[in-house]
């Protein structure tokens, strides 16, 4: 059965990728959560999915261009609930207190850091003594960012995330397996084991439960588990 995976975090009415969303769907019964990272100026790995700060927070900025105390100050949450950013050790810190539960850490490319940022993140891994592939994995849509993360971290489970248009690549560049959008998944009738994203709707819930997909990430996690327990009709 597919491990269930909560998107950026996502649970219920609370925000991507901020510290209540982890710790929400960190007690359900899921497989793990999935991040975003990118580097501030001052070369502190956080959690944010976007190049810059204006969608998911009460600023404007780009992420390179601001430094962690600056980042600090901007409101990632929503007026009666407050969330400072995420610094990707501190989510590891959460995640390890939950044993049994995984991250997946997808980094986001192009990013002005360049190779620094999956440097940046295996030393954040192996300060945290999670590089034995337990708890962390790494997903990437570059295939050079797999390929880095292949040599930095050799016992870390990798998956490439695959561009939705074009056909599943069949070089995985050193992953451990591939991660198609579910739309490309049911276009191609996969039976192997991936991680596939994201996973919305009842009926493609379903579809990952029976197909033997290793991981399925969705907004949903809730309603994922409740479908996994044969509380919702597919």
């Amino acid at each position: 059965m597919a491990g269930i995976i909560a998107h950026r975090g996502n649970c219920g009415g609370t925000r991507e990728n901020t510290r209540g969303a982890f710790a929400q769907s960190l007690a359900l019964d899921i497989a793990g959560v999935e991040c975003d990272v990118n580097m501030t100026k001052d070369g502190h790995v956080v959690i944010i999915h976007d190049l810059t700060v204006d969608r998911t927070s009460n600023g404007t900025g780009a992420v390179a261009e601001l430094e962690l105390a600056q980042l600090r100050e901007l409101n990632f949450g929503t007026e009666d609930f407050p969330e400072q950013i995420m610094l990707l050790d501190e989510l590891l810190e959460l995640v390890a207190a939950h044993p049994g539960k995984r991250v997946l850490i997808e980094t986001k490319h192009p990013s002005p850091a360049g190779a620094t940022l999956e440097e940046a993140v295996t030393d954040i891994v192996r300060a945290r003594g999670m590089d034995d592939g337990e708890q962390v994995a790494c997903i990437s849509f570059h295939p050079e960012a797999i390929e880095r993360f292949r040599t930095l971290l050799p016992r870390v489970p990798s998956f490439l995330l695959c561009d939705p248009s074009e056909k599943l690549p069949t070089d995985l560049r050193g992953a451990t397996g591939l991660g198609p959008s579910i739309a490309q998944a049911q276009r191609e009738s996969m039976h192997q084991p991936a991680y596939v994203w994201t996973v919305n709707q009842p009926r493609e819930m379903a579809w990952c439960l029976t197909r033997g997909v290793e991981l399925m990430a969705t907004d949903l996690p809730q309603l994922a588990v409740d479908l996994s327990h044969g509380k919702e009709e597919a």
